[in-house]
Protein backbone atom coordinates (compact mmCIF):
# COMPACT_ATOMS: atom_id res chain seq x y z
CA UNK A 1 0.00 0.00 0.00
CA UNK A 2 1.32 3.37 -0.10
CA UNK A 3 1.69 6.15 1.77
CA UNK A 4 -1.33 7.89 0.71
CA UNK A 5 -3.81 4.71 1.19
CA UNK A 6 -2.10 3.91 4.65
CA UNK A 7 -3.40 8.08 5.79
CA UNK A 8 -6.73 6.88 4.51
CA UNK A 9 -6.83 3.55 6.35
CA UNK A 10 -5.87 5.29 9.52
CA UNK A 11 -8.50 7.98 8.77
CA UNK A 12 -10.89 5.12 9.12
CA UNK A 13 -9.50 3.84 12.27
CA UNK A 14 -9.76 6.99 13.97
CA UNK A 15 -13.47 7.61 12.62
CA UNK A 16 -14.61 3.99 14.06
CA UNK A 17 -12.63 4.49 17.12
CA UNK A 18 -14.14 7.67 17.31
CA UNK A 19 -17.96 5.89 16.78
CA UNK A 20 -17.33 3.21 19.18
CA UNK A 21 -16.31 5.53 22.06
CA UNK A 22 -19.08 8.17 21.69
CA UNK A 23 -21.74 4.93 21.48
CA UNK A 24 -20.04 3.73 24.90
CA UNK A 25 -19.75 7.55 26.04
CA UNK A 26 -23.91 7.14 25.51
CA UNK A 27 -24.80 4.69 27.50
CA UNK A 28 -26.07 4.40 31.40
CA UNK A 29 -23.46 1.83 32.02
CA UNK A 30 -21.66 0.24 28.86
CA UNK A 31 -20.18 -3.23 29.56
CA UNK A 32 -16.67 -3.07 31.94
CA UNK A 33 -14.86 -5.45 29.37
CA UNK A 34 -15.83 -2.59 26.01
CA UNK A 35 -14.18 -0.06 27.86
CA UNK A 36 -11.54 -2.50 28.96
CA UNK A 37 -10.95 -3.19 24.86
CA UNK A 38 -11.30 0.45 23.79
CA UNK A 39 -8.36 1.27 26.47
CA UNK A 40 -6.31 -1.60 25.15
CA UNK A 41 -6.60 -0.28 21.52
CA UNK A 42 -5.40 2.87 22.45
CA UNK A 43 -2.41 1.37 24.53
CA UNK A 44 -1.52 -0.58 21.69
CA UNK A 45 -1.47 2.14 19.25
CA UNK A 46 0.54 4.20 21.58
CA UNK A 47 3.11 1.31 21.87
CA UNK A 48 3.38 1.14 18.03
CA UNK A 49 3.68 5.15 17.65
CA UNK A 50 6.17 4.68 20.69
CA UNK A 51 8.29 2.43 18.27
CA UNK A 52 7.86 4.25 15.14
CA UNK A 53 9.72 7.13 16.94
CA UNK A 54 11.99 5.26 18.92
CA UNK A 55 10.55 6.69 22.48
CA UNK A 56 8.58 4.98 25.62
CA UNK A 57 5.11 4.59 24.92
CA UNK A 58 2.98 7.06 27.70
CA UNK A 59 0.36 3.85 27.54
CA UNK A 60 0.61 0.87 29.36
CA UNK A 61 -0.41 -2.04 26.54
CA UNK A 62 -3.44 -2.67 29.39
CA UNK A 63 -4.07 0.54 30.28
CA UNK A 64 -6.23 1.10 33.34
CA UNK A 65 -8.47 4.27 31.62
CA UNK A 66 -12.17 5.21 32.63
CA UNK A 67 -14.26 6.64 30.34
CA UNK A 68 -13.54 9.87 30.98
CA UNK A 69 -9.82 8.91 30.60
CA UNK A 70 -10.45 8.00 26.72
CA UNK A 71 -11.65 10.56 24.85
CA UNK A 72 -8.35 12.64 25.28
CA UNK A 73 -6.05 9.73 24.30
CA UNK A 74 -7.51 9.34 21.25
CA UNK A 75 -7.45 12.62 20.45
CA UNK A 76 -3.45 12.94 21.05
CA UNK A 77 -2.48 9.36 19.15
CA UNK A 78 -4.62 10.77 16.64
CA UNK A 79 -2.46 14.05 16.59
CA UNK A 80 0.66 11.36 17.34
CA UNK A 81 -0.03 9.29 14.00
CA UNK A 82 -0.87 11.89 11.83
CA UNK A 83 2.29 14.07 12.80
CA UNK A 84 4.30 10.17 11.95
CA UNK A 85 2.97 10.11 9.10
CA UNK A 86 3.84 13.24 7.82
CA UNK A 87 7.43 12.42 8.70
CA UNK A 88 7.30 9.56 6.55
CA UNK A 89 8.20 8.83 2.82
CA UNK A 90 7.44 6.39 0.49
CA UNK A 91 10.93 4.56 0.88
CA UNK A 92 10.47 4.26 4.79
CA UNK A 93 7.44 1.76 4.54
CA UNK A 94 9.89 -0.51 3.69
CA UNK A 95 12.35 0.22 6.79
CA UNK A 96 12.56 -1.89 9.04
CA UNK A 97 12.58 -0.61 13.18
CA UNK A 98 14.11 -2.28 16.35
CA UNK A 99 12.02 -2.85 19.40
CA UNK A 100 11.66 -5.04 21.96
CA UNK A 101 8.43 -6.40 22.57
CA UNK A 102 6.10 -6.88 26.01
CA UNK A 103 7.60 -10.24 26.85
CA UNK A 104 10.99 -8.56 26.52
CA UNK A 105 11.91 -10.46 23.43
CA UNK A 106 14.17 -8.21 20.31
CA UNK A 107 12.13 -7.85 17.37
CA UNK A 108 12.79 -6.41 13.75
CA UNK A 109 9.53 -5.21 11.84
CA UNK A 110 8.82 -3.21 8.65
CA UNK A 111 6.75 0.04 9.04
CA UNK A 112 4.29 -1.19 6.68
CA UNK A 113 4.09 -4.28 8.59
CA UNK A 114 3.58 -2.11 11.72
CA UNK A 115 0.68 0.40 10.04
CA UNK A 116 -1.35 -2.68 9.36
CA UNK A 117 -0.83 -4.38 12.80
CA UNK A 118 -2.63 -1.18 14.22
CA UNK A 119 -5.42 -1.51 11.29
CA UNK A 120 -6.03 -4.80 12.08
CA UNK A 121 -5.84 -4.87 15.82
CA UNK A 122 -8.07 -2.24 15.94
CA UNK A 123 -10.70 -3.94 13.80
CA UNK A 124 -10.33 -7.09 15.83
CA UNK A 125 -11.40 -5.25 19.48
CA UNK A 126 -13.87 -3.70 17.62
CA UNK A 127 -15.31 -6.78 16.83
CA UNK A 128 -15.26 -7.68 20.28
CA UNK A 129 -17.00 -4.28 21.76
CA UNK A 130 -19.50 -4.74 18.92
CA UNK A 131 -20.32 -8.20 20.40
CA UNK A 132 -20.47 -7.24 24.05
CA UNK A 133 -22.64 -4.14 23.25
CA UNK A 134 -25.34 -7.29 21.67
CA UNK A 135 -24.73 -9.68 24.39
CA UNK A 136 -26.06 -6.76 27.04
CA UNK A 137 -28.93 -6.44 24.90
CA UNK A 138 -27.44 -3.20 23.30
CA UNK A 139 -27.05 -1.69 19.63
CA UNK A 140 -23.50 -1.47 18.66
CA UNK A 141 -22.03 1.43 16.20
CA UNK A 142 -22.03 0.88 12.81
CA UNK A 143 -17.99 0.57 11.94
CA UNK A 144 -17.73 -0.48 8.74
CA UNK A 145 -15.64 0.45 6.52
CA UNK A 146 -18.12 0.93 3.63
CA UNK A 147 -19.83 2.69 5.57
CA UNK A 148 -17.31 5.42 6.14
CA UNK A 149 -16.94 5.78 2.44
CA UNK A 150 -20.46 6.02 1.25
CA UNK A 151 -21.41 8.49 4.53
CA UNK A 152 -17.82 10.54 3.21
CA UNK A 153 -16.55 10.07 6.23
CA UNK A 154 -13.32 9.65 4.78
CA UNK A 155 -11.22 12.50 3.22
CA UNK A 156 -11.91 11.76 -0.79
CA UNK A 157 -8.95 10.16 -2.72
Amino acid sequence: MSLERYRRELGYDHWANHEVLHHLQRESSPPARCIAWFAHVLGAQSLWLARLEGTKSELSVWPQLTLDELEPWLARLQSGWSSCLDRLGPADLARSISYVNTRGEPWESRVDDVLTQVLFHGVHHRGQIASALREAGLTPPVTDYIHAVRSGKLAAR
